[in-house]
């Protein structure tokens, strides 16, 4: 099984523009999140996906792949996508890995990727369970719906009406996806419920695909403001 991890890496950020080249103690945070990729033992290949020359070409002077892609995607999905589409070479597997995550743990990579043992699996994430019960409210912080097999039910912003004797499980925004369903995918109208919850995953369900889930024990801060970055350093430096 052929597994590429690919980073989709914008410049425009309406809350933080030129995000992925923000320096966290001495390198940029893209140049991080590349490295944290190196670690994991499932991928054969990394690339960053950028739409920015200035990203292109940091990532070429740190040693990093990069293919430059369109600036009219609308998900990081549709963006991974083109990745595939240009490529000569042909993968089983593509991750898509969040761009904002510098330290990202290289297990919950080597994870989505395992979930593919099974050949029933198209698509895969991972949760985490919610141990600060105020996120069961926070619409910032997406959650999912499994069953005892693992299969997303369903995934939405808010639990109202939640219960203090039940586990909740956030949604942590990694996706590994054959690069056949990738591609079907990509070609798929937004549905919905995916217009009401903005979560794009809410359309693969809609569809019918099956999406793994695995649980993971590891936290994954991502960086949103440059405030971010301050924590991030506070904790790491």
């Amino acid at each position: 099984m052929s597994v590429i991890g690919i980073i989709p890496a914008r410049y425009g950020s309406s809350r933080f523009p030129g995000k992925p080249l923000a320096d966290i103690l001495g390198k940029s945070m893209i140049q991080r999140v590349y490295e944290q990729c190196k670690k994991a033992s499932s991928l054969n290949k990394i690339i960053v996906a950028t739409d920015d020359e200035r990203i292109f070409n940091h990532i070429l002077g740190f040693g990093g792949k990069v293919i430059m892609t369109s600036s009219s995607h609308p998900s990081g999905t549709d963006r991974c996508n083109e990745v595939i589409q240009k490529l000569e070479e042909q993968y089983d597997i593509a991750i898509n890995i969040q761009g904002d995550e510098p330290y990202i743990n290289p297990e919950q990579i080597d994870q989505v990727a395992n979930l593919f043992s099974s050949k029933e699996v198209s698509i895969a994430t991972l949760v985490k369970k919610i141990e600060d019960k105020s996120l069961i409210s926070d619409i910032n912080s997406p959650k999912a719906i499994f069953d005892s097999n693992g299969i997303a039910q369903n995934f939405c912003r808010e639990i109202t009406n939640f219960s203090t004797e039940k586990t909740y499980f956030k949604h942590i925004g990694i996706y590994g996806f054959c690069t056949k369903t990738l591609a079907e995918i990509c070609k798929l109208p937004p549905s919905e419920n995916e217009k009401t919850e903005r979560l794009e995953q809410l359309r693969w369900l809609d569809n019918n695909y099956l999406i793994k889930v695995g649980i993971t024990t590891h936290e994954s801060i991502s960086v949103d403001t440059p405030e971010d970055i301050e924590k991030i350093e506070q904790q790491m430096g």
